[in-house]
């Protein structure tokens, strides 16, 4: 068998029945998880995807205290009080300039990780995060509020490159059966970092007029702890044999994050990945929206990554504490009811992480759309006859809650790690680069936006969202392929028929030479991956009768 039927044999030789699943494959899925690779996805997620769950939150608490900050600078420089209209600009600058820096960051990703890689681009990312917390704790003591506008500049370009690195880094160093709980540690870090932006905020602890900066002081704690403990774990597997080129490294990378010795089956698996791509160097964002054998693949991301933002839930964050007073919950006790919002993200993140490799990525994503929408239909009933008994504003908490839930128990994490699967190695760079832009120019829209439609519409603002949920499970319902436990080579045949093109396979030249001298016809992947499937799918039926 020449070497390139070795490649193509390796993509199919580990395949089985659905549904079906042995004693050995349960052990050896208990094997994958090695404590290299939990802690990896720890320390990775604690500096990259907290930080920006963190940031999401910080500012709300001391919003007050900041804005009288920003009217005594003003008044000190000027002589007189700043203009209302003149603050209210200011603080929207200041809270949507996190969005502008998250795209900057998602652009510089690919040029900085092909250089350095995915381990030492959150290295260096943390290098963004300890400049801007400094600034931004500094900001009250220098009498700058430009400090603080500059800092959230910078810290936003850190959830950016963070967004991307971090789910391209574990992606690469899982193996497939687990991929998609590993994955789901970056969303379940990002509700931790809300959760504690919004339990250090409160008045005991840093939400006051006298310790505010210390807020942003923080952001330096987990920097510092990737720092320090990043550098002892490996670079990427796939990055070092893929693009470095570098099999003895990927080796040992290999061995580290799964625990074993032998691992010349995953290491023939990549390889085996490598030469059923179009090409071997890294395509541009360009090329890849070019590229028809990805093309419902990109289409798809970005819908995903689109409704993942204009699904609603941050109008939800702007109608909670109204909501809350008007169940009859006292002011001061408002913060309070809140963290339960952020407890019940984290828990739901975590969930979806224990069930993710059982149920799939497609039923979690369809779920959690339909339910959202179910939910804010709800809300909706509920605002407009909350007047009527004083027990519907409650129902109104009941259903807040329930969207948060819905939204984290799938949509939460989910788009991360389809970007991650749905391309291989020349692509991956390109297509986060893709999925971020989508990503934050979607949140900042939002953010531009709904203060229009929430003025327009009121309570029935919720509709709109609910049928951007409807309309994103629809198509998830349609299109959307299982992608768990497959390779990223069986992932891109999935999508094989509908994009109506198969990427071009790259043969080495003694594949070729040999091909030729044996006077041997060239084989097609996708008939020899139909044939298998086929074949398997025979086999399955005579196993069930």
């Amino acid at each position: 068998m020449n070497a390139r039927k070795l490649a193509l044999a390796s993509l199919i030789h580990d395949t089985s029945c659905p549904g079906e699943l042995s004693e050995s494959h349960r052990l050896r899925r208990k094997k994958n998880w090695s404590w290299s690779l939990v802690v990896a996805a720890l320390v990775g997620a604690f500096g990259s995807s907290f930080l920006y769950g963190y940031n999401l939150s910080v500012v709300n608490a001391p919003t007050p205290y900041i804005k009288a900050f920003y009217n005594e600078t003003w008044h000190r420089r000027h002589g007189h009080p700043i203009d209302p209209d003149t603050l209210t600009l200011l603080w929207s600058v200041t809270v949507s300039i996190f969005a502008i820096g998250g795209l900057v960051g998602t652009l510089l990703v690919k040029l900085i990780g092909k250089f350095i890689g995915r381990k030492y681009t959150l290295l260096a990312n943390n290098g963004f995060a300890i400049c801007a917390a400094l600034l931004m704790a500094c900001s009250l003591q220098a009498g700058a509020f430009e400090m603080l506008i500059v800092g959230r500049f910078i810290m936003g370009m850190d959830g950016g490159i963070a967004l991307s690195a971090l789910p391209m880094y574990l992606n690469e160093i899982a193996p497939k059966e687990i991929r998609g709980s590993l994955g789901q540690v970056t969303a379940i870090f990002i509700c931790i970092g809300v959760f504690v932006g919004q339990l250090l905020g409160l008045p005991e602890l840093l939400g006051k007029e006298s310790t505010w900066p210390y807020l942003f002081g923080v952001i330096v704690v987990p920097a510092l702890v990737q720092l320090a403990s990043l550098p002892f774990l490996p670079e990427s597997p796939r990055y070092l044999l893929l693009e470095k080129h570098d099999e003895a490294g990927a080796m040992k990378a290999f061995q580290t994050f799964l625990g074993k010795a032998d691992v010349s089956q995953e290491l023939e698996e990549v390889l085996a990945e490598s030469r059923v791509q179009r090409n071997l160097h890294l395509l541009s964002v360009l090329e890849l929206l070019r590229a028809p054998f990805v093309r419902w693949q990109v289409i798809t991301v970005i819908i995903t990554m689109a409704s993942y933002q204009l699904c609603g839930l941050n109008a939800i964050w702007f109608y909670t504490n109204s909501i809350f007073g008007k169940a009859g919950i006292p002011q001061g006790k408002i913060p309070y009811i809140t963290l339960s919002t952020g407890g019940i993200e984290t828990l739901s993140a975590i969930f979806s992480g224990l069930v993710m490799e059982r149920l799939g990525r497609r039923p979690l994503l369809i779920g959690g759309f339909g339910l959202m929408a179910l939910f804010f239909g709800t809300l909706t009933v509920t605002l407009t006859l909350q007047d009527q008994a004083p027990w519907i504003p409650y129902l109104s908490i009941v259903c807040i809650l329930a969207i948060i839930a819905s939204f984290c128990s799938g949509p939460g994490g989910i788009p991360f790690i389809l970007t991650g699967e749905f391309f291989q190695q020349s692509e991956r760079p390109a297509a986060f680069i893709i999925a971020g832009t989508v990503n934050w120019l979607s949140n900042f829209a939002v953010g531009l936006l709904f203060p229009f439609i929430q003025k327009s519409l009121d309570s029935y603002c919720f509709l709109v969202f609910a049928t951007v949920c409807i309309a994103g499970a629809v198509y998830f319902y349609f299109v959307l392929p299982e992608t768990k436990n497959r390779t990223h080579a069986e992932i891109s045949q999935s999508f094989a028929k509908r994009n109506k093109a198969h990427p071009q396979e790259v043969k080495t030249d003694s594949a070729m030479a040999e091909e030729k001298a044996n006077g041997q016809p060239e084989t097609d992947l996708s008939s020899i991956l139909d044939s298998q499937g086929q074949n398997q799918t025979s086999k399955c039926v005579f196993s069930l009768q």
